[in-house]
């Protein structure tokens, strides 16, 4: 059914629980995860002309490393092959952009599922792609915690994951240091 699955990372920590259901369902398929950090050049328009331009998207780009070196980290111990690309430009369209040129079966990002006015003010890129692609999409809600994960019951499969090979062979917890 998948063969090729689209995680877009912004880095944050919210984005790892779609980044987990990705790797998830690759690893169900047999797919690989490509995924994309978006070099929002958008965001340039608004700085000041004195500003190092080249400062600030050198700083992007690492950062925009780490969020994909993140991916593959969360996909470590599983057959999963996750490929990695940099794109610069408006993030939802280069996200649809992405998905079309690269023939991914399916798109897995977070949204924060805002609602009212903070939608409206502040916009969202996840409804963006749901609204413009071909291709479907699966949004994961990430941000506050649910009340689940106060009850303690665990919702992020990346952390189960993280938790699972933290065990060792005889099934207990092995203790990890902080």
């Amino acid at each position: 059914m998948y063969d090729r699955i689209l995680v877009p990372t912004d880095g944050s920590d919210g984005v790892e629980r779609a980044i987990g259901h990705a790797i998830d369902l690759a690893e169900a398929h047999g797919a690989s995860v490509h995924a994309v950090y978006v070099v929002n050049t958008a965001s340039y328009g608004t700085l000041p002309m004195e500003t190092s331009w080249e400062g600030i998207s050198d700083m992007l780009r690492d950062e925009g490393e780490a969020a994909i070196d993140r991916v593959r980290d969360i996909a470590a111990g599983t057959s999963v092959d996750v490929e990695g690309s940099l794109v610069d430009g408006t993030p939802s369209k280069e996200i649809v952009r992405y998905a079309e040129q690269n023939d991914c079966d399916l798109i897995v990002m977070g949204t924060h599922g805002r609602g009212g006015i903070d939608r409206l003010l502040l916009g969202s890129v996840a409804e963006r792609v749901v609204r413009s692609s071909d291709v479907p999409v699966l949004t994961v809600r990430v941000g506050e915690p649910s009340e689940e994960r106060a009850e303690g019951r665990e919702q992020n499969p990346a952390e189960k994951r993280e938790r699972n090979r933290e065990e060792d062979d005889t099934g207990s917890v092995a203790s990890v240091e902080e």
